[in-house]
């Protein structure tokens, strides 16, 4: 994988187009004979740009020249430009950001910026040039770029930026600014820009296209305490907006539509909670427009008012269509007077107050009627019989989807906004018949709380919905914004350009990013690639919220302790990079990479250890106090982090830049809502002056809840008298050993040796000294050579013997039996283990393609490795056995009754976005018997969600969701066990087959040994 990424990043470097994401580059910072100089030689090439030209086009030609200025440390002019026959008054523009006016030509090569219809100046340069625009005129939100000549009186030559509507031109201004060396993130992650001595243009330019998604925007959304509290100590004097409280005013809004802007993003939802975007600052929505942010309200909020909190202020009785609907429309025509003269999206439809659904007496025509009212009410303010051209989406949302379903349709113009579950599974996508409506579709998606991280499962989704035609408008719910910057950003990319990408190229897009962000060496890209995918791979696994003690197994498969070494390794490498790093490029290292590695990975550490001590006090072992002190050591650590966060960029001992920005609470969860204050897991103490009633010393083989000498209800069914543990593996196991830990039962310290009664075991330590400051010790069995054994099980005693000073030996006997099996000879693929066989599904024996579609593999999408799904995505759908399949061949030891296994699929959750009359689904096979259907997800009602999606351990919780299959007559011996594509968008990550040995975790077992 390193090796991949140095060979992409080093192409990129050729191009040297590498600080760029995803478009295709027209900088270099060497001259050639086919280049223009933005900068050469200290001396920057004057910038142009036409008085009458849009004020939110001439704010991003102001910053355009300050990020020229900012990578070259050389300013350009800027100049309100005009053509001479023009006449001299337009040059009269009060909002412009322009140095100066001017309709003399320029004595060096310039840059000219405009907008075609709307800039005089570009007008007039495409008419002298007689460059073609037909590729962009008349197209949403494109543009080009090149050197023309005489493009003007006087002007031999000069780089023309031209779009084709004011977007286009903002778009491709700051597309050269990150060319260039700026990140997007230059203040909201506050990332250096790369320096260069002098900054090239290609003669051919840059070019774009309309988007894949022609509105594509972001949701604030849960921003208490967090982004609130950050907001009000940074942008106001602490009093906040007059009738809300509110601190988002427009000193707020105006760095966040630039950002949006950066990011080729278009379209906003403003901070919902305690906050009226259009009350709280009334320069807010005119500033939005001016700038160019297209604005919306979120799926409760129609009519482009901020429900329910304007409501409260200035509405007049109760929020109750049936009984107030008068009042109510009256409330929504103020808001759409409010709205006229910008450009927005208006919410139609009516969800009860605080996002809830309406009362159980809403019905289908009850809501229609809302609807046609708010439709006479646009027809009202905008003077129009036709108001299919206004932008206008209903959201389906929880309960509202359940009002699409039984039947109830709005008019055709409007866009159909479908959503997740909240948890980043889409729960429905337009079918064919849906398809042809004029209004389109989009897709509302959450990766809020509960959070979804990956960037992977965002393009999985996504390019669902672009597949399925619904690229009208996405709205992505940010919280707070921050920690979620660079999922927001490859969202709003994907939208921009989905073509870019595909599974094969989703994983560069972390490998571009490092290098923009953190201008490092090949060789840490990849690192910093490495530890971004392993951190959205760990904390994708179950959202943090929800971790707890035992969500990995402390007994089986080393679960838990392999996730924490993993944690412990990703922490080892940020921190490598971020000691590395000067102290400019610290601060956003820390935000975007080093803090949620090392905050995942202290409540990780802190959520095990609570659970190992609970264990350990169930097993009397003296461990468990010093465990209780470390669980109590790293939740004060975690305050710890957060206040290095909050001091980040501290001057002048004021309070950092982001002070505030991780005050959500995370510890503690016990229903869906945040907690009112981080609190400690529960931990248990022993009493460290006595010892257990079983004696000094505690044996506890691996695989086991229960601890000998003495009684344990986790021994066996009875909980008393026993019988000696025992501890098989077989020369198969993918774990090649099996441990015992040795423990403390109290202070008294002892010596202990370990013993077998045969020479092929190797015990490592043989002997050791148990201690209260050191009071365990772990003892690993190995086998010396399995070439000795016999074939089948071969038995061995190990005996543990603890000597006290003034007490009898005691002495523990442990069963060890080693199975020693032999696959068939020439045989290849995988082995059975312990009485499992355990696939990744990408490591498919063969595969086959029908009509085109063949199983794909999406790096990266996955718990312990990766995810395989039909591609290309399409709505072909075959009977069982007949699609796409993948072949996995395999041995089984194990001779159950009648060759009974069971074949377990874990699939990533998702929903039948395809409805559930045509559910997921895909068959499952072994050798020649006939191919089982297995639909993974049942139906639901309208509105809802299907059993075993819900509760804590629910599959979405889980973030797997595990389909059984039971097979007969798969005897000892060498088989094939194949699984095919019956409809499209199933994604498999791991397959497990049970011969009878599988015990419970939850990543399931190490994957088979492959011969």
């Amino acid at each position: 994988m390193a090796r991949a990424f140095a060979c992409l990043l080093g192409t990129l470097a050729l191009l040297r187009g590498i600080h760029a994401i995803g478009q295709d580059t027209c900088t270099t910072f060497k001259s050639s004979s086919n280049t223009f100089a933005v900068v050469n030689n200290k001396k920057a090439s004057p910038i142009l740009i036409s008085p009458d030209e849009w004020p939110g086009v001439q704010l991003a030609a102001a910053d355009f020249q300050a990020d020229i200025q900012r990578v070259t440390s050389v300013k350009p002019s800027l100049t309100n430009f005009t053509v001479a026959s023009t006449p001299t008054d337009s040059l009269a523009n009060s909002s412009s950001p322009a140095d100066a006016s001017s309709s003399k030509p320029p004595t060096s090569a310039p840059i000219i910026i405009g907008t075609l219809g709307k800039s005089s100046l570009i007008d007039q340069v495409v008419k002298s040039a007689k460059i073609d625009v037909s590729s962009i005129e008349g197209k949403w939100e494109s543009f080009i770029t090149r050197v023309v000549s005489n493009p003007l009186p006087g002007v031999a030559s000069a780089y023309v930026i031209i779009g084709a509507d004011k977007r286009g031109t903002i778009f491709a201004l700051y597309d050269h600014s990150e060319q260039f060396g700026v990140s997007p993130w230059y203040w909201w992650a506050d990332v250096p820009t790369t320096t260069q001595s002098n900054i090239f243009v290609t003669n051919s330019g840059c070019s774009h296209g309309s988007p894949s998604v022609k509105y594509r925007g972001i949701f604030l959304n849960d921003e208490q305490p967090a982004l609130q509290n950050w907001a009000a100590e940074k942008f106001t004097n602490g009093t906040g907006a007059q009738f809300t409280g509110s601190p988002f005013n427009h000193l707020f809004y105006t760095k966040l539509f630039e950002l949006i802007l950066r990011m080729k993003g278009n379209y906003l939802w403003p901070a919902i909670w305690g906050s009226a975007f259009a009350i709280d600052d009334p320069q807010n929505q005119p500033l939005a427009d001016y700038y160019g942010v297209v604005m919306g309200t979120s799926h409760q909020e129609p009519m482009m008012r901020s429900t329910p909190n304007e409501f409260n202020i200035f509405g007049k009785g109760p929020w109750d269509y049936t009984t107030n609907a008068d009042n109510i429309n009256e409330y929504w025509l103020e808001g759409a007077e409010r709205a006229r003269p910008f450009e927005s999206v208006y919410t139609i439809g009516m969800r009860g107050f605080g996002d809830l659904p309406l009362s159980e007496t809403t019905n289908i025509a009850l809501l229609q009627s809302v609807i046609a009212n708010q439709t006479e009410i646009l027809q009202k303010v905008y003077n129009e019989t036709d108001v299919s051209d206004i932008p206008q989406i209903w959201a389906l949302y929880k309960e509202v989807e359940g009002y699409y379903d039984d039947g109830m349709r709005v008019p055709d113009y409007v866009t159909l906004l479908w959503s997740d579950d909240n948890w980043g599974n889409i729960r429905r996508y337009p079918t064919l018949s849906e398809r042809n409506r004029t209004g389109g579709a989009g897709v509302y998606y959450h990766v809020g709380d509960p959070r979804d991280y990956k960037w992977i499962t965002i393009q999985q989704q996504m390019s669902l919905a672009i597949q399925r035609q619904a690229d009208r408008l996405w709205i992505l719910n940010v919280g707070d914004l921050k920690p979620y910057e660079r999922e927001t950003e490859f969202f709003l990319s994907y939208g921009w350009n989905s073509t870019r990408w595909t599974p094969a190229k989703v994983q560069t897009f972390v490998s571009q990013w490092a290098t923009r962000e953190f201008d490092l060496s090949q060789k840490d890209t990849a690192t910093v690639t490495g530890i971004i995918g392993n951190l959205t791979r760990f904390n994708a696994r179950r959202k943090p919220e929800l971790l707890n003690g035992t969500t990995y197994s402390l007994i089986n498969y080393r679960e838990a302790d392999n996730v924490l070494a993993d944690w412990a390794t990703l922490e080892a490498a940020s921190t490598a990079i971020y000691n590395s790093l000067s102290t400019a490029m610290k601060p956003a290292f820390f935000q975007l990479v080093h803090h949620p590695v090392i905050a995942s990975n202290n409540v990780a550490k802190m959520l095990v250890a609570a659970g190992q001590n609970n264990l350990r006090a169930s097993q009397a072992r003296l461990s468990t106090n010093q465990l209780a002190d470390t669980v109590e050591q790293l939740f004060e650590k975690d305050f710890d982090i957060e206040t290095q966060y909050h001091t980040l960029l501290n001057a002048k001992n004021l309070a950092g830049k982001w002070d505030h920005m991780m005050d959500q609470t995370h510890l503690g969860y016990f229903y869906w809502q945040q907690p009112m204050t981080n609190s400690m897991p529960l931990i248990s103490r022993v009493q460290s002056k006595k010892n257990a009633l079983a004696g000094v010393m505690r044996i506890v083989p691996e695989g086991t809840l229960g601890a000998w000498p003495g009684d344990n209800p986790n021994q066996c069914a009875q909980g008393y008298s026993c019988p000696p543990p025992s501890v098989t593996l077989d020369n198969f196991s993918p774990i090649a050993d099996r441990y015992f830990d040795v423990g403390a039962g109290g202070p008294t310290p002892f010596t202990f040796t370990a013993t077998s009664n045969v020479t092929w075991i190797k015990l490592t330590p043989a002997k050791g000294s148990i201690s209260p400051t050191s009071p365990e010790q772990r003892v690993i069995a190995s086998i010396t050579d399995w070439s000795k054994l016999s074939a089948g099980s071969n038995a061995a005693q190990i005996t543990f013997t603890a000597t006290a000073a003034g007490q009898a030996a005691l002495v523990v006997p442990v069963m060890f039996f080693a199975v020693k099996n032999t696959p068939p000879s020439g045989f290849k693929g995988f082995i059975e283990g312990t009485g499992v066989i355990s696939i990744e599904a990408a490591h498919a024996t063969r595969k086959t393609t029908v009509q085109g579609i063949s199983w794909t593999e999406l790096p990266g999408l996955g718990r312990t490795l990766s995810a395989v799904t039909p591609m290309p995505l399409g709505d072909v759908n075959f009977t069982a056995g007949a699609g796409p399949t993948l072949e996995y061949d395999f041995v089984n030891f194990n001779n159950q009754a009648g060759g009974n296994v069971t074949v377990i699929v874990h699939l990533s959750p998702s929903l039948n976005a395809n409805t559930d009359q045509q559910p997921l689904a895909y068959s499952v096979q072994i050798d020649s018997q006939a191919p089982v259907k297995v639909v993974p997800v049942g139906s639901e009602i309208p509105g809802g969600l299907p059993d075993g999606w819900d509760s804590n351990d629910g599959w979405v919780a889980n973030s797997i969701i595990t389909t059984p299959t039971s097979f007969s007559g798969v005897n000892p011996g060498a088989h094939t066990l194949k699984i095919s594509m019956m409809e499209p968008a199933v994604v498999i990550q791991k397959i497990v087959i049970d011969t009878g040995g599988l015990q419970p975790s939850y990543l399931g077992p190490p994957e088979s040994i492959l011969i």
